[in-house]
């Protein structure tokens, strides 16, 4: 017989490995356990009140950008407005928050992509987060569109696609399992030839090279979900702190129980006792 799973500590977002389907892990403190077995099994978390940065580990009543106190959250680069908007990126005019910071996180390699969680998305990321990002936003196809220099070049590449093409995932719908069928090969050929233009404009201003147009393969991903919910209904901890559930799926960064649905990275710093129920 297994030993009980019954562990103590702060939550931290769901680490996940690609696979067939997407393997997950919960990491609670240091603990970490796979939770693909899980499913089907009842869970409970009981919040305990506290919340812990992140970063510095100082208690805070209130979390911030997914896991920081508001010293943190005002001081880090990784909670500045940019990160969420990255056209908006200061970096060249020398006012970034923690420049070292912005050498390994910004100053690399992004890519633009298509996703398909919902429907039809653009988004971005580092080029080292491929696939990580795809799947922590539940795509279940997503192909590269554009390779550029820096994460100010993709933000400026991805407002270009804006206009054609939405840039957010409705949750709702992608924990539904509610996605239409995509050619993403084909959007791409679209979505290029309606901002070439846009393009060349950017390459005039960053260099030829800054920009780079690709004809990579996209990967097509599953999760590991038995039940998909007729209704979405989501757990907040702070206002429910105990909550319990049968384990029927797994889906982007989201647990979806036969009581609800628990988003783990919106809870990230929340310190919680975590265990399966005994039957």
């Amino acid at each position: 017989m297994s030993e009980p799973i019954d562990v103590t500590g702060r939550l931290r977002k769901m680490p996940a490995e690609a696979g067939e389907p997407v393997a997950y892990t919960i990491a609670v403190g240091d603990t970490r356990i796979p939770l693909n077995e899980l499913i089907g099994k009842p869970l409970r978390f009981d919040f305990n009140g506290i919340i812990r940065c992140i970063h510095c580990d100082r208690t805070t009543k209130k979390s911030f950008s997914q896991g920081f106190c508001y010293p943190c959250f005002r001081k880090l680069a990784a909670c500045d407005s940019c990160i969420m908007s990255p056209e908006k990126c200061h970096y060249h005019l020398g006012t970034c928050r923690e420049p070292e910071w912005g050498e390994t996180h910004c100053m690399v390699e992004h890519v633009v992509y298509l996703a398909n969680s919902s429907g039809l998305k653009v988004g971005i990321t580092r080029a080292s987060q491929v696939p990580t990002r795809w799947i922590d936003q539940g795509a279940v196809d997503a192909i590269p569109m554009v390779r550029v220099a820096t994460r100010y070049i993709a933000g400026l590449v991805e407002v270009a696609c804006k206009a054609h093409v939405a840039d957010r995932t409705n949750w709702r719908a992608m924990l539904k399992g509610d996605v239409p069928t995509l050619s993403l090969g084909d959007e791409r050929r679209r979505i290029l030839g309606l901002i070439a233009g846009d393009l060349e404009v950017l390459r005039e201003a960053h260099g030829q090279e800054s920009i780079r147009e690709v004809d990579e393969q996209g990967l097509a991903l599953s999760y590991p979900v038995e039940v998909w919910p007729e209704k979405i209904k989501a757990h907040n901890l702070d206002k429910t702190p105990e909550v319990e559930g049968v384990l029927e799926g797994i889906k982007g960064q989201y647990l979806i129980l036969d009581t609800g649905v628990i988003n783990i990275r919106k809870f990230t710093g929340y310190e919680v006792r975590f265990r399966v129920v005994e039957s």
